[in-house]
This record gives structure tokens, sequence and C-alpha cells, in this order.
């Protein structure tokens, strides 16, 4: 069940790097449709029950995260 664990973990980690990614890329280029689209997926992604599957980490609490360190 470890190797289970470590995966789903690494799945999440992934995600929330990817999504740090698009954000910080929306930040320097506002209008960049594909980092937009790529933010929305990633946040469809936190929704689901897929994810939900993975962690137990409340998705809009992870959202708010990630946000917030984009901004400092």
């Amino acid at each position: 069940m470890e190797g289970y664990q470590g995966l789903a973990n690494a799945i999440v980690e992934q995600a929330a790097k990817d999504y740090v990614s698009a954000l910080r890329f929306l930040k320097k280029h506002p209008g960049a449709k594909g980092a937009l689209k790529e933010a929305l997926e990633i946040e469809d992604f936190f929704h689901s029950e897929w994810y939900a599957l993975l962690t137990d980490v409340d998705p809009d609490y992870l959202i708010k995260r990630l946000r917030e360190g984009i901004v400092k």
C-alpha cells in the first residue's frame, strides 16, 4: 500500500507544480489562453472524484494556498 500512496502523492504534487507554473505564466502574460486553460483544467482535477481518491486534502484549501504563494 505504501507504493500506491507514494504514487498518489506524486500525482497531486505534480498537479500542484503544474498549477503554480500556469499561474506564474498568467501573472506575467495575463492574456495567455493556453496557461488559463491549463490552470482551469487542473482546478477541475482538484475538484474531481479521482483527486478525492488520491488525497484527503481539501481542494479549495490547496488552491487557495497555491494562489497565495504566487501573490507573494
